[in-house]
């Protein structure tokens, strides 16, 4: 009786039974599982320290912005210490006034515009009485009267809330404390911190990553200039408008644009919405429909003309990828996260770019708008640590 043979060692492998296609998406999937499993520990460890990473992140905004003036002032033969000094103080000392200047102006306006606001509502209830809504007389009264009622119904659940934002607020001022403190290291150490973090990295690849870590901080250069300026249009455009039908509080409105404008799609949208409501209560619905094309006009021409010639090139991000990244940055972290998210995006998207293109070559406008994170092969100061300046 004849046997068969016995099987060879080749055929028992399971590897080789496997088919080829079948072998490659595992290789793939598995790949793909263990970098989800990173990003998702990464943000849950950003989602935990996010008292820390959110004020280091708004450092490294103000970094962007200010950094450049430091060196400018330095290559002035300014030490760096004293420009360093010279552009937080003056930086400050801008903002605080702002700040003052958009405070004073709403509480000088407030009255004007609690009685706007008053003969706006006892007009809204005459429409609402007579035809065609033919509605009954609302009672103001019995509503405040309801209104004391539940605040007085509701005392521990206020006063708890009261303790809670007291709570906050404190929180706020401790993460302005670390923010204002990494900034200061930032601006006068950021390029010994940067040679410090390239120590860290094999060398075989320490010059991709220090032109990939250029290339990012340049990004976020451009980013913040860009914002910048299209905010400051914004801001004059609408205020334009606002002047133009009379509306009061023109200088918080404006203030309010600007200040939204740095949250890419959802600021614009919020601010133009307050604009035209606090117009239809106080001056009626015509110059609030003047206002709303004077919105609407503003936000084409910064989507159309300003966003692609300023942004383009500093941040190329697809439209999709930036409303989804507010979106995310909002729910994890609220206003912050939605200011810092497309930011954030366009510096790994820069880094990421550079790491994958394997091209050594810093860009051009690099060495100026990344100057706070030179490459590493300068030459620092053997005290400070700092890099010398050409």
């Amino acid at each position: 009786m004849n046997r068969s043979p016995a099987p060879s060692s080749a055929s028992r492998d399971a590897a080789a039974a496997v088919p080829y296609p079948l072998r490659v998406a595992a290789a793939v999937s598995w790949r793909m599982l263990a970098v989800a499993g990173l990003i998702v520990v990464l943000g849950y460890v950003v989602i935990a320290l996010r008292q820390v990473v959110i004020p280091v992140a708004v450092a490294l905004l103000l970094t962007a912005l200010l950094g450049p003036v430091v060196d400018w002032l330095t290559r002035r033969w300014v030490p760096r210490g004293i420009a360093t000094l010279v552009v937080l103080v003056t930086g400050l000392a801008l903002i605080g006034g702002l700040l003052s200047f958009v405070i004073q102006a709403f509480i000088n306006g407030l009255p004007e515009l609690q009685i706007q606001i008053a003969n706006s509502v006892q007009q809204i209830r005459v429409w609402l009485q007579h035809p065609p809504f033919g509605l009954p007389p609302v009672n103001l009264q019995n509503l405040l009267d309801s209104l004391s009622r539940s605040v007085a119904n509701n005392r521990y659940a206020i006063t708890s809330g009261a303790l809670s934002t007291a709570f906050t607020v404190g929180q706020y001022l401790a993460g302005a404390a670390l923010a204002l403190f990494t900034l200061i290291y930032f601006l006068y150490g950021g390029r010994s911190m940067w040679r410090f973090l390239l120590g860290a990295v094999p060398r075989p690849v320490r010059d991709r990553v220090d032109v990939a870590g250029q290339r990012s901080f340049a990004s976020l250069v451009g980013f913040i200039r860009a914002t910048a300026l299209v905010a400051v249009v914004d801001a004059v455009g609408i205020g334009i408008g606002l002047v133009a039908v009379g509306a009061p509080l023109v200088v918080p409105l404006a203030a309010l644009t600007f200040l939204a404008a740095f949250i890419p799609v959802v600021g614009a949208v919020v601010s133009g919405v307050v604009a035209v409501l606090v117009v239809l209560v106080t001056n009626g619905p015509v110059p609030a429909l003047i206002v709303l094309a004077v919105v609407v006009g503003v936000q084409q021409l910064e989507g159309n003309v300003m966003q692609p010639l300023l942004m383009g090139r500093a941040v190329e991000l697809n439209g999709v990828a930036v409303v989804l990244a507010v979106a995310v940055g909002s729910v994890v972290a609220g206003i912050a996260g939605a200011l810092l998210a497309v930011p954030m995006l366009a510096v790994l998207n820069a880094g990421i770019r550079a790491l994958v293109s394997g091209n050594l070559e810093p860009d051009d406008d690099s060495g100026a708008a990344g100057s706070a994170f030179p490459p590493a092969d300068v030459p620092a100061d053997p005290l400070t640590g700092h890099t010398e300046q050409p």
